[in-house]
């Protein structure tokens, strides 16, 4: 079956083929750890995504205040990802946001199409399905819906869908509220490496130049999810990555040599330390390597907000205060948009170096 290239993942899934082409089957070493995520999800033993309760981190005790910040530090420096609760955005807002995610995607690929990205000619916002950009020229089993969500006055409304009427409301509040939240888990990590509080916030370009990208990554159900990645193995190069899904399992993180799959925590927000910090931090938070499963049975549908650094205008390296002689400095210097292009080069270069 040959797979013309602006082919939907949707329009396969449903198309009520029994086995998926080739173009979508993992390699041979990836194939060996991917399981059933419903059994995954269901085990209690082994290291688990630890869960941070942000209630305190504004309280008026110093005790319990340091306490709460303490334990995302220790998260952000263990795993590098973590199920945030109490996070201070309404229940309300965030089922707002993926019901009018939902109610899009529900709509005929058709439709969607009118939205649809062209990355050929530098048109990244829009409705789209990933292109190989692997040596192998593997595809992802996942479409997605991208677009710029702060700085206001940075975004394109022409590319926000007008279909549900929701959308543009419930998308725009909900990115107001995790930018708040952005200078909240900024500052506590800047405190943890010793910084002053607004220190990390600024090296990441401050309210002005730090932008939120919003994506909706959509996993129709498979027929050979044992076959399949909905995203292959990877860090994400942003500061912080917040993340909202349906509550279908799917997301792993590779911890201590294994593939932990993150259990489905209500009223949680997932959050990763990405690449910048990792860099700015020279290390002590990390950025963790992860992948999202698929299955047949459910259509699994994520919300990822990834905060980034402006491509050209830092210099990403580690703070002059992680470095030492007994830490020298771990990563060069290079502007965002060239810590990409290196990422890039690295994978289809099919290097072995992990950074």
């Amino acid at each position: 079956m040959v797979i013309p290239t602006n082919t939907r993942v949707e329009t396969l899934a449903t198309s009520g083929i029994h086995q998926i082409p080739k173009e979508y089957i993992r390699t041979q070493d990836e194939l060996t750890t991917i399981t059933n995520i419903f059994d995954e999800e269901k085990k209690e033993l082994g290291p688990q995504v630890p869960t941070i309760d942000l209630n305190n981190i504004n309280s008026n005790d110093p005790k319990t205040r340091k306490k709460c910040c303490n334990e995302l530090v220790k998260a952000a420096t263990e795993w590098g990802v973590m199920h945030v609760i109490n996070h201070g955005i309404s229940s309300d807002l965030i089922n707002r946001v993926k019901d009018a995610g939902e109610r899009f995607f529900d709509q005929p690929v058709e439709e969607k199409e009118k939205y649809s990205n062209d990355i050929a000619s530098g048109k990244i916002q829009g409705y789209g399905s990933k292109l190989a950009n692997n040596a192998c020229g593997q595809l992802e089993w996942e479409d997605y819906f991208f677009h710029l969500v702060f700085p206001e006055e940075k975004r394109d409304l022409t590319v926000w869908p007008s279909t549900p009427s929701d959308y543009i409301p419930a998308t725009a509040e909900y990115a107001r509220r995790l930018r708040a939240l952005t200078t909240k888990i900024l500052s506590v990590l800047s405190l943890g490496l010793g910084l002053e509080e607004g220190r990390i916030e600024n090296e990441v370009g401050g309210l002005e130049e730090l932008i939120l990208q919003f994506k909706i990554n959509y996993y129709p159900k498979c027929p050979q999810p044992e076959l399949a990645l909905g995203v292959e193995a990877h860090t994400d190069v942003s500061a912080l990555t917040f993340i909202l899904h349906n509550m279908v399992p799917g997301l792993q993180l590779f911890y201590d040599g294994k593939w932990v799959t993150a259990k489905c925590v209500p009223d949680s927000i997932i959050m990763h330390i990405g690449d910048t910090l990792e860099i700015l931090s020279n290390g002590k938070y990390k950025s963790i390597l992860h992948r999202g499963l698929v299955n047949k049975e459910k259509v699994r549908i994520s919300w990822a907000v990834f905060c980034e650094p402006p491509k050209e205008k830092i210099i990403l390296k580690p703070l002059p205060e992680t470095v030492s002689e007994e830490n020298p400095p771990l990563f060069p210097p290079r502007t965002f948009h060239q810590h990409m292009e290196h990422k890039l080069f690295k994978k289809k270069d099919d290097s072995v170096d992990p950074k």
